[in-house]
């Protein structure tokens, strides 16, 4: 079911969004590229009357709203919206006609048929949904229901985006996240979600922060002014103002391996890997301008942690997650090579040198750190996820992970719980996102802590199950939505399926 406000009326491959207003009526808006919804307003005022009485909205589906009197509201197709019924007659603001069979209110599509070809869809798409545990399942079919609605054309191709509040655009990390929750249901759309980004890959490497309908934004000439503006709120000293590359860390060849481990395919294999060694490199030739040998995130967008108070000193950071990630690749990098026949020891070569580089420059005897950020983070504790740390540092790592800083009914929060940065609403200062649980979750595993792994597991998906909907982010505290979180969000949606599969 859904309330039309957190989850709004929408199809596959629609902008259009039907939504609840405060007085009661329908009102439809369009999702575009870094524009409000309030600014994309295609009608407003919908109400259905029989007579002189109004017909309440019953229930809103998946594939159509109903009303009281047999009145239904349905895409007969991703840019068409038509009322389906008779006897009946809507009205809106500057506009009213009468129900007689169907009657068009967006669009220019057939409406003959729209009911049963629109429940068609959603049958085949709802087919696909992974098995999880019966307790699961009703947050489940909202994960697979998000993902499916969240699919949009960009450019030509079907783009997964994080949400049509707000974020229409097809951003890097968010895509790989994404592609492994889809590889359960429909491996060649996760294929599709990599290769979109690879085919926008620069000839230098870099792989674009986001695809979106005017192009890509790939340095920081490309972002929109709003987004630099909010930046200089968060950033010590100012968002960079030179010229510099945006991107999200490196985790494509760790996303294209757990596609292939699910639905194998050499030539998917074959088809990415020169351009995943391509990304790699770029990370040790344009983002170590120290040249210490450990790549640095440039802009607070390329780590991913917009606000995190690891940027209040300024506009360049090296927190552990992002080497960590690098050496990950390098495994990974000989994982697909190895399948392909080709010599993969020079790669594991290079994953167990950046480790012991990080052990060497990073790790003071109790953590790792990040110059410039005296802040307590989980980013500390990501080195977990190369499976490579001494048995020693594996051990005090996990140790801190289930202290009070971090461990609590509902871990982990973005920020330590103990430290006077920690904030329970704001963005990545504190709230539970599930990337971080997940990345966690897969370096525990690989670190062999499966039983911690587990556990973190089962408290992650609780908090989502009970929580009321698939979220940006999580307060920590209370397993509710934080207040500035976006709602029907796609990496939520795609890495509690796969959570909940396991």
């Amino acid at each position: 079911m859904l309330d039309l406000r957190e989850r709004p009326f929408t199809e596959r491959g629609s902008r259009l969004l039907v939504m609840a207003a405060d007085d009661g009526s329908l009102w439809i808006a369009r999702a575009l590229y870094e524009t409000r919804l309030s600014e994309t307003t295609v009608l407003t005022g919908l109400r259905v009357f029989a007579g002189s009485t109004e017909l309440s909205v019953r229930r809103a589906l998946p594939d159509r709203i109903e009303f009281d009197g047999g009145v239904s509201l349905a895409f007969a197709d991703a840019e068409t919206l038509v009322l389906v019924g008779s006897g009946a007659r809507a009205v809106w603001d500057g506009g009213g006609a009468a129900i007689d069979g169907s009657l068009t209110l967006v669009g220019s599509g057939d409406p003959v048929g729209a009911l049963e070809r629109a429940a068609a869809r959603w049958r085949g798409w709802l087919g696909l949904m992974p098995a999880v545990r019966e307790d699961l399942e009703e947050r489940a079919r909202m994960a697979w229901w998000t993902l499916g609605v969240n699919l949009i054309g960009i450019r030509g191709r079907e783009s997964l985006i994080p949400s049509k509040y707000g974020y229409v655009g097809l951003w890097n990390w968010d895509s790989y996240f994404h592609a492994i929750g889809l590889r359960h249901g429909d491996p060649a759309l996760a294929r599709e979600q990599i290769r979109i980004l690879l085919d926008n890959q620069l000839d230098s490497g870099l792989i674009p922060d986001v695809v979106h309908d005017e192009g890509v934004l790939a340095e920081t000439t490309d972002l929109p002014r709003s987004d630099i503006a909010r930046m200089d709120q968060h950033v010590g000293g100012g968002a960079p103002r030179e010229v510099v590359p945006v991107t999200k860390p490196p985790l494509t060849a760790w996303a294209v391996w757990k596609i292939h481990e699910a639905d194998p395919s050499l030539e998917f294999l074959a088809e990415v890997y020169p351009k995943l060694v391509k990304s790699q490199e770029w990370w040790f030739r344009h983002s170590d301008p120290d040249g210490d040998g450990l790549a640095e995130y440039l802009h607070p967008y390329s780590s991913g942690l917009d606000d995190s108070p690891i940027w209040d000193h300024g506009p360049r950071a090296e927190p552990p997650d992002l080497n960590s990630y690098l050496a990950l690749q390098y495994d990974r990098l000989g994982d697909i090579a190895a399948a392909l026949g080709h010599d993969d020891a020079p790669w594991r070569a290079k994953a167990q040198e950046l480790v012991d580089l990080l052990v060497a420059r990073r790790w003071n005897g109790t953590r790792f750190v990040t110059p410039t950020a005296d802040v307590r983070t989980p980013l500390d504790l990501m080195p977990l996820f190369t499976g490579r740390l001494p048995a020693e540092i594996a051990d005090r790592l996990v140790a801190d992970l289930r202290s009070p800083s971090f461990w609590g009914e509902r871990p982990v929060p973005t920020v330590a719980f103990d430290d006077p940065h920690f904030d329970a609403e704001s963005m990545w200062r504190g709230p539970v996102w599930l990337n971080v649980n997940y990345l966690l979750i897969d370096g525990l595993r690989r670190s062999g802590y499966a039983e911690v792994a587990d556990e973190l597991t089962l408290r992650t998906l609780a908090m989502v199950r009970d929580g009321g909907g698939l979220y940006e982010y999580w307060n920590p505290l209370t397993g509710a939505k934080a207040k500035r979180a976006t709602s029907g969000f796609g990496w939520s949606s795609a890495l509690f399926l796969d959570l909940a599969v396991r």
